[in-house]
């Protein structure tokens, strides 16, 4: 299928900062959608509040716009009582790491069959700029114009550490990546994150010395090594960089599956 299917282009242009990195991991998704031949009728996108909450309007599949950090909360739920769906969750750096980050931690735990894919542009981008769980250290936002004093979250370690079977990580410079890291988790029995470090040229790069999209995109890339890689470096050369790749991969019972099986096994008196 054309990756247009899945779109409501009518919709477009999009709402994001000329720019912005966002437009290009919803395009990702998109391809990811048509590349999987995903029926669209049994597919649904979730997006919380910021930017990336947006990305359910531009989908022409079932989609929710939900409350600051409980798309996992709202995706849970259809997810229970629709468990035969394709649910995929557009999620903000700030939006799960933030506000949601007890309902994302618990998500990954529970090993509940949804993909993440967390926009991370290290901002607050919707609502002004302010720092976030991701700001890097001592880079400037609107609530710390002196530069952030706290460390930032890994998204992806977080994840592996509180249990998500899968975890990749990738940039928005490098789009085949995206494509193929969005399939395999949606593939993937189980919770599925992929985090894509991302650019906002509006906030953070305005803020930070990088007003320039395309700087920003090349900076993204010089930050990042490849996994393949990352073993061959010394800690010299580790220093200030970023591994990207596919980061986590395993199998474990999955709660849906787990939650039905009980209730047969209750109706069945055992």
């Amino acid at each position: 299928m054309d990756y247009r299917e899945y779109l409501r282009v009518e919709r477009l242009p999009h709402v994001w900062c000329p720019g912005c990195g966002h437009g290009m991991i919803t395009h990702a998704l998109a391809c990811a959608m048509a590349e999987l031949g995903l029926d669209p009728k049994k597919t649904v996108v979730i997006g919380g509040i910021g930017c990336s909450g947006r990305t359910a309007f531009l989908f022409n599949t079932d989609a929710m716009h939900t409350t600051h950090g409980r798309a996992v909360v709202f995706a849970t739920g259809l997810k229970l009582v629709r468990p035969e769906l394709t649910v995929v969750l557009a999620l903000g750096d700030g939006d799960a790491m933030g506000i949601g980050g007890n309902h994302f931690i618990h998500a990954c735990r529970r090993n509940i069959d949804l993909t993440a894919i967390v926009y991370n542009n290290s901002i607050y981008g919707q609502t002004g700029g302010q720092v976030a769980p991701t700001t890097p250290l001592q880079k400037k936002s609107t609530t710390s114009p002196y530069g952030n004093l706290e460390p930032p979250f890994d998204i992806a370690r977080v994840a592996i550490a509180a249990g998500a079977t899968y975890v990749a990580r990738t940039t928005s410079f490098d789009f085949p990546d995206m494509v193929k890291f969005i399939k395999r988790g949606i593939t993937h029995k189980g919770f599925s994150v992929i985090e894509v470090l991302t650019h906002c040229p509006t906030y953070y790069g305005r803020l930070n010395d990088l007003r320039d999209p395309y700087e920003m995109l090349h900076n993204l890339k010089e930050q990042t090594v490849p996994i393949e890689e990352w073993d061959s470096l010394s800690a010299e050369e580790r220093a200030g960089k970023i591994v990207i790749g596919e980061l986590h991969r395993e199998e474990r019972a999955e709660f849906v599956e787990s939650y039905y099986r009980l209730i047969a096994q209750m109706r069945d008196g055992h």
